[in-house]
């Protein structure tokens, strides 16, 4: 049995694999892919301290390294329940039952879908969502961008540098994004923005070619002849695998210690309630977490 099993090796269960092990608990870190967490996809982190302009994927890189070299074994499996058992918990992969005396879930979040006709049609013919992976296919065409949020804006800004032309459909009149990213985006000529609008339906043959909007305050309808979709609406928590307290959208709640409604289940990063989801405060939460978590352990 191990003293601890984190499961998620993003920002947040990296960093409290680090922490965990440096207080002397056997640590096991699990996760589908060696490297997890959606800042990976990022094509430019410029707000993690210490480093001004850096790739999500090299500064995950450095996570894992810096995990390795203090000794985190790491496990590559797609893990599907957390069981409570009778002296700890056993976590669920799909030849195995781990047993550990304590868990942290640091399983982060996925994209949330729009949910239109044409969404799930297109995916993977026009409908993206994730600029970094795939604006290299766009190059030189129209796109949209659905969203107003920082990674919405981020990824435009991303697209611009690639595309011929990046439309923003925003459901607002103004954008949620730092101020920083705005003047960015409305310097580029090639980013236009559509306000207080929503789109209705992906469209297209084998591939989009056009999505149909309408204005939420006029309620005109209209369509834009576009040759890819960047969806940016939010995102939704991977916490179907544990069944601990959860809000409405599914996200963990947590304290500030990262406890859970169950004893010995922690949860850290963008699968719990939280203000802010970002690289730092998921670190943050990944290391108050394994403190938490050693204190259990010892304690028990």
């Amino acid at each position: 049995m191990h003293d601890l099993i984190i499961v998620g090796a993003g920002p947040a269960g990296l960093t409290a694999s680090i922490y965990a092990v440096r207080y002397g608990l056997d640590v096991l870190l699990i996760d589908i892919l060696p490297i997890g967490g959606q800042i990976s996809s990022a094509r430019l982190v410029e707000n993690y301290p210490g480093f001004s302009r850096i790739s999500g994927i090299e500064l995950m890189e450095k996570f894992v390294e810096h995990a390795s070299d203090v000794g985190v074994q790491m496990k590559e499996a797609s893990v599907s329940e957390v069981v409570s058992i009778s002296n700890g918990f056993e976590i669920v992969t799909g030849s195995e039952r781990i047993p550990s005396k304590a868990v942290i879930i640091a399983t982060g979040a996925k994209p949330k879908l729009l949910g239109i006709h044409g969404e799930i049609e297109f995916t993977g013919r026009g409908v993206s969502y994730c600029a970094t992976c795939d604006a290299p296919f766009f190059s030189g065409k129209k796109v949209a961008v659905i969203g107003g949020g920082e990674t919405a804006i981020t990824e435009a800004l991303v697209l611009s540098d690639i595309a011929k032309q990046v439309t923003v459909i925003h459901r607002r009149n103004s954008l949620r994004a730092s101020q920083i990213l705005q003047e960015r985006a409305f310097a580029r000529d090639n980013i236009d923005f559509v306000w207080n609008t929503v789109v209705e339906e992906i469209a297209g043959n084998e591939l989009v070619d056009r999505i149909h909007v309408r204005n939420v305050i006029s309620g005109k309808k209209s369509t834009i002849s576009v040759e890819g979709v960047f969806i940016y609406v939010g995102v939704l928590p991977n916490t179907d695998l544990v069944d601990v307290k959860k809000n409405e959208q599914g996200f963990i709640v947590s304290n500030e210690a990262m406890e859970t409604s169950v004893p010995g289940i922690f949860a850290a990063g963008d699968c719990r309630e939280s203000l802010l989801h970002q690289v730092i405060t998921a670190a943050a939460d990944g290391a108050v977490a394994a403190y938490s978590a050693q204190k259990f352990v010892r304690g028990k």
